[in-house]
């Protein structure tokens, strides 16, 4: 990131401020893993910004000064806290049977956030590693760092700062960025993800692949649905810690324990988390429509689905969304 020294009258400010707010909402999203708490810890910073102009003398740039701050708040909020995580982190894959369900607090789980709250990226290989760098699978593996040791890898390994802009940030030494981003990058290897390995949303191979998906799930076809699902596919539902390690699982569950699922309706979202998610509604026990029962995120491997999240907090992840409440019949 190259960026000159910006000098901004008081009343650019608000403009200034919110042409940053995209950026610091994916950057506090990775850090802190839920779009609530990200939202807060933007707004926590424009108002410290607010208060603190008097002392911003041009002397850094405004986005620099902003990082700054977000960076602390961030820091201030994960003190003494557990990380957020997905059901993959508290053990092994479980049996498809309803006793396999335990619940966990919704501050356990890592949550889904909307590609446009925080992506402005134009170019295509900006955009590729946004969308790999906010999929749940890294932002739980981001989980895992220290705070600090994970704002040194956002900052320089998503964002692209250089390590002396970093050390800057974070009072200390281009030595202890780099030995930090080291650290960092060790503790991440075990995930594989790179950002050349992102699909784009608008891939027609994936939309093909989505269509078949969406009819086959409404239809509650078991051999349309053998069709699309990977053989080794994943299955989580938070806040439940179960989570199902394959497709003869996933079908198990859902012609078992799941089968209230069948007659469900899918409703596109926006791209979520770099990759493609569907508002599931399932019919009402009143006999007319559709409740509103899990926000589904998928990922895809090869042609096929490789991996489901349902996030089942509907109260909190619709209007967020801007999912309706229910579905007429």
């Amino acid at each position: 990131m190259e960026e000159a020294t910006l000098a901004v009258a008081p009343g650019e400010l608000e403009q200034q401020l919110e042409g940053q707010r995209k950026a610091l909402t994916g950057y506090c999203y990775r850090m802190l893993g839920s779009p609530f708490e990200a939202e807060d810890a933007v707004q926590e910073t424009m108002l410290r910004a607010w208060r603190g102009f008097d002392h911003f003398e041009g002397r850094a740039a405004l986005r620099s000064w902003l990082f700054r701050i977000a960076t602390n708040v961030c820091l201030d909020m994960l003190k003494g806290r557990e990380r957020r995580a997905l059901p993959m982190d508290f053990g092994p894959a479980r049996e498809p049977v309803e006793s396999s369900l335990h619940t966990r607090p919704e501050v356990t789980w890592i949550e889904p956030i909307l590609d446009s709250a925080h992506a402005g990226e134009a170019d295509p290989a900006d955009v590729a590693v946004a969308h790999e760098t906010i999929k749940l699978a890294f932002v739980a593996a981001l989980q895992h760092l220290p705070p600090r040791q994970r704002a040194v890898l956002i900052l320089c390994e998503v964002l692209r700062w250089q390590a002396g802009e970093v050390s800057q940030l974070l009072d200390t030494s281009v030595a202890s960025v780099n030995s930090a981003l080291q650290r960092a990058r060790a503790t991440l290897a075990a995930s594989a993800i790179r950002p050349e390995d992102a699909v784009p949303p608008t891939d027609e191979a994936q939309r093909l692949l989505l269509a078949r998906y969406v009819a086959a799930f409404e239809q509650y076809d078991l051999a349309a649905l053998t069709a699309v699902i990977k053989a080794d596919a994943r299955q989580s539902m938070p806040p439940y810690d179960m989570w199902l390690g394959s497709r003869d699982h996933i079908l198990a569950w859902m012609f078992g324990p799941g089968i209230g699922c069948r007659g469900s309706r899918l409703v596109p979202v926006a791209s979520t988390n770099g990759t493609a998610a569907f508002a599931q509604y399932k019919p009402s026990a009143s006999g007319s429509g559709f409740d509103p029962w899990a926000l589904q995120v998928l990922e895809f491997d090869n042609g096929e689905v490789a991996e489901f999240t349902f996030f089942l907090d509907t109260a909190r992840l619709f209007p967020l969304f801007g999912l309706p409440a229910r579905l007429d019949a």
